[in-house]
């Protein structure tokens, strides 16, 4: 087994290559990096919510988790030379958002184990490119990495992310073996309408990027009673253009006529309509909003609803560990999915 020394040069240098894509800075002879930059300009074409530019965000937010220093701040919680036995840990892969598994990869991966990975048909071609990156930056991991398209088998642990419905299958079929089973999980604002104009454009970023398909995109937001959402809209005029994107507004104008038809009251900005509605996950083009009096009782019932909510963006100071405005999408190296802490797991296999 490589040295955890190794391992974790090895994707500091994997993060270093990341970084060069997003401007291209890179040499043609550099063939692993000139075959993942042709795979991020025609990753439309497989699917097209994975735009150019969604990939590149995806990838340099990536290159930038991986700096040494934030590698070595994230492992120095856990005692790695508790793994004894390296096994072969199965991870099935949602493909909502572009290289939405590498962080299940680079977990098994720096932990010492095996990594056995069933990819999405949404993004089967993104992870297995940036794994060629790393074996030729560190060519011993190539016994601990695979690819299927297949059902896994011969798997020790097993990781699976999916809706709430297939986490169903996943609990049928898995339940057996040591398991983390992601569920449904959204994104949510708390306003406390003293938001500055840089914060409500900010706000664009966690609701736009990738089209809002994330489990950390903010899917609702809550807002004071009587809240007045001109200065909202304003600020969200910058990011108009989302409306150009065909798939993006076959949902707006679907949803757009059912509200319509139904006469369900709404708010319509010209690419985004937002609704009263006591759900967490809307659909792309449409944001849920519920209104609040006491924050105190709000914060009360988001621990207890807990379940449902990946990440919670706010500046109001009585919300712990609350996001700024526009990090939504750039989590840190500790921040799990689900909030359950996959190297402990990985560590107690």
């Amino acid at each position: 087994m490589l040295s955890l020394e190794n391992r974790i040069d090895a994707f500091a240098e994997l993060g270093r290559k990341l970084r060069l894509l997003r401007e291209k800075s890179f040499e043609p002879a550099d063939k692993n990096l000139y075959k993942l930059n042709k795979l991020i300009e025609e990753s439309h074409i497989d699917n097209p919510w994975f735009t150019e530019e969604n990939v590149k965000n995806a990838i340099h937010s990536i290159g930038l988790s991986l700096e040494e220093e934030k590698i070595g701040k994230w492992l120095s919680n856990y005692d790695l030379d508790k793994i004894k036995e390296r096994k072969r840990v199965g991870v099935v892969m949602a493909g909502n958002i572009p290289m939405v598994g590498f962080h299940d990869f680079l977990c098994v991966l720096i932990s010492g184990h095996k990594f056995l990975g069933k990819l999405s048909s949404d993004d089967k071609k993104l992870l297995p490119a940036v794994a060629e990156l790393l074996l030729e930056i560190e060519p011993e991991f190539d016994d601990s990495i695979k690819f299927t398209e297949e059902k896994l088998t011969g798997f020790d642990a097993i990781i699976a992310t999916g809706s709430n419905n297939t986490s169903r299958y996943f609990e049928y079929y898995f339940g057996k073996y040591p398991h983390i089973i992601r569920k449904n999980r959204n994104g949510v604002a708390i306003f406390t309408g003293d938001e500055t104009s840089d914060e409500l454009t900010d706000f664009g970023k966690d609701l736009f990027q990738y089209f809002g398909m994330g489990c950390r995109s903010v899917s609702k937001m809550f807002v004071p009673k009587g809240y007045k959402f001109n200065r909202l809209f304003e600020a969200l005029s910058a990011y108009d253009s989302i409306i150009d994107h065909h798939k993006y507004t076959n949902n707006y104008d679907y949803y757009k006529s059912i509200y319509l038809i139904n006469k369900t009251k709404h708010f319509d900005n010209g690419f985004l309509l937002v609704k009263q509605d006591l759900a967490y996950a809307s659909p792309p083009s449409v944001l849920y909003f519920e209104e609040y009096d006491d924050m105190n009782v709000l914060k009360k019932r988001l621990i207890e609803e807990g379940e449902q909510i990946q990440c919670i963006v706010s500046h109001a100071k009585e919300i712990d560990e609350a996001i700024p405005f526009g990090k939504a999408q750039k989590p840190k190296l500790w921040d799990y999915a689900d909030g359950v802490d996959m190297m402990e797991f990985l560590l107690s296999l």
